[in-house]
């Protein structure tokens, strides 16, 4: 197990959340690497915390897929697989083609403004070199696209998946070369959502996600 994460505190969040969100980070960045044990007692000790926040913060990885239960064996760091990309991806497809069709339809200039700020922001961290950024900062630029559709069931299943979809765009997210060609996508998509022009919309998003859909392809065969 790699020892170099460390307890996150946060004052406003439970501790069940803390270790949560310390043990996420952990996966995510590759410090807690695909087929590693996640043992209570050595995480425990190692966070200077009780064995039930980090059990119930392991039960809430499993959930996100981040995390796996072997019988006999306890709670090891889920691999990123072909077929649950293509699964994932699949449905977050359908999804966003929804999802920017009702969203040219109905959206508010208030949120078109916070879209382009979203966009601009995005921009302005890939400067960086936090990779947990670019995904936070790609999330809300995205995630102002569901709150345009004014349909709180769709803003709704689609927070639901983006759990799911983290890992995968953290991973696309560290191949810099893709960032010109995610921020010229984003500028697009924003135009045609102006515009209110569906077609060019659905358009842009179809090749957003397949562009990423190619690369974690290409990244896990390359793997095996």
């Amino acid at each position: 197990m790699v020892d170099t994460f460390q307890l996150q505190m946060n004052e406003y969040l439970p501790l069940r959340d803390v270790v949560f969100q310390t043990l996420r980070q952990a996966i995510l960045k590759g410090e807690l690497e695909p087929g590693e044990r996640l043992m209570e007692i050595h995480l425990a000790q190692k966070l200077g915390v009780s064995r039930t926040p980090v059990r119930e913060a392991i039960r809430k990885l499993e959930l996100e897929g981040l995390v796996i239960m072997i019988p006999r064996k306890g709670a090891i760091v889920a691999d990123i697989t072909l077929s649950d990309l293509q699964d994932v991806l699949e449905v977050r497809l359908a999804l966003e083609e929804l999802a920017v069709r009702q969203a040219c339809r109905n959206y508010a200039e208030e949120q078109m403004t916070r879209l382009k700020k979203a966009s601009d922001e995005f921009k302005r961290i890939l400067y960086g070199t936090d990779v947990i950024a670019y995904a936070e900062a790609d999330e809300e630029f995205h995630a102002v696209i569901y709150e345009m559709t004014g349909n709180r069931k769709l803003v709704q299943i689609l927070n639901n998946l983006r759990e799911q979809m983290y890992r995968y765009r953290m991973e696309y997210l560290k191949d810099k070369l893709s960032h010109a060609q995610l921020v010229q996508e984003h500028e697009e998509i924003v135009h045609a959502l102006e515009e209110r022009d569906e077609a060019k919309a659905v358009e842009i998003i179809v090749l957003h996600v397949e562009r990423q859909k190619q690369y974690m392809i290409h990244r896990l065969e390359r793997k095996n």
